[in-house]
């Protein structure tokens, strides 16, 4: 038994996905694929972004910050569990708890700022494309990018740092398979009223805010969708907009479940199930849904596959 702050504390214990023994190879497997797929994918996103100057436009710069995001997410939340489960020790020390508990918080932040502003960049394109190129120039791309950062830092840092001071008791088995701060909460004794306070306040500025200005940006989008006369253009409109919007009702939807859901209810075990959502899956679909399926993409691949040897197959699958 634990009983004193976090400092009093070397090691945590993972309970993890323990209580399914029968599934919990299956979970391994599945969380193995996701974090290699969402290497391969966000890095070579990356790479063509980077290399094709056809894609050095606001939208892929945006894109291009999102899979950089999500390589770090998946990594600060996956990694630990992967080589935990294959060492057999599920363990982690009171220094890499805290430092995965700011890290999770920090992309995640960053990436709701991220997408509400990736919204507004495609409203700009959609509704005021003649004035696009001068509303969304490289400096304000860049101001946006580094302000989504910065939000999401300092945010993680304000709930970070309360956290690791308040006092622990009962033992130091955390009921997860990352150092997730709402499991961490459960660990903790004496009031908790002022850590609950400010992580209301920064998920209600984080999830229902952005959300909304989603919501609005793609009404907007909408209805200068529907009065384009080209067949052609309408679908491509759609098609991106539809993207986005997958992206946006996922890793939005399962983040307000677990943040703003009421204290009074007790859904430990489908936490974690979620937290696989939206730390696990969401990243890897992001490549998916957002780029590798765009003609743009594809052209930027073909190019860069065809010095490979292999080319001519991995061309074929893209077709």
């Amino acid at each position: 038994m634990v009983q004193g702050n976090w400092s009093s504390v070397t090691v945590f214990f993972f309970l993890g996905f323990s209580q399914y023994p029968r599934i919990e190879v299956t979970i391994f497997v599945l969380c193995l694929l996701m974090y290699l797929i969402t290497l391969l994918g966000n890095t070579i996103l990356i790479s063509i972004t980077i290399l094709d100057s056809h894609l050095h436009t606001p939208m892929y710069f945006f894109l291009s910050n999102l899979s950089f995001l999500d390589i770090w997410y998946t990594s600060s939340a996956l990694t630990p569990m992967l080589a935990n489960f294959v060492s057999g020790e599920n363990t982690i020390s009171f220094s890499g708890c805290a430092l995965q508990m700011y890290f999770s918080l920090a992309m995640g932040s960053t990436e709701c700022v991220l997408l509400s502003m990736m919204a507004y960049d495609r409203y700009v394109a959609i509704c005021n494309p003649l004035r696009y190129p001068i509303i969304m120039n490289r400096r304000v791309c860049v101001q946006i990018a580094s302000s989504s950062w910065a939000t999401g830092c300092l945010t993680a840092l304000v709930e970070t740092g309360p956290v690791i001071h308040l006092s622990l008791c009962g033992n130091n088995i955390i009921n997860h398979f990352t150092c997730e701060i709402l499991a961490l909460l459960k660990m903790a004794c004496g009031d908790t009223a002022m850590v609950q306070l400010i992580m209301l306040v920064i998920s209600i500025l984080l999830l229902p805010l952005p959300m909304l200005l989603i919501c609005v940006s793609y009404a907007s989008i909408l209805s200068n969708i529907l009065r384009i006369s080209s067949v052609d253009g309408r679908s491509k409109a759609f098609s991106t907009c539809a993207a986005h919007l997958t992206v946006v009702v996922l890793f939005y939807g399962t983040a307000l479940s677990m943040y703003l859901k009421p204290s009074s209810v007790n859904s430990q075990e489908i936490d974690k199930f979620m937290a696989l959502i939206y730390a696990g899956l969401t990243p890897m679909l992001n490549p998916i849904i957002y780029s590798l399926r765009n003609k743009e993409v594809k052209m930027a691949v073909k190019k860069l596959l065809i010095r490979n040897p292999f080319s001519t197959i991995l061309t074929s699958v893209l077709k």
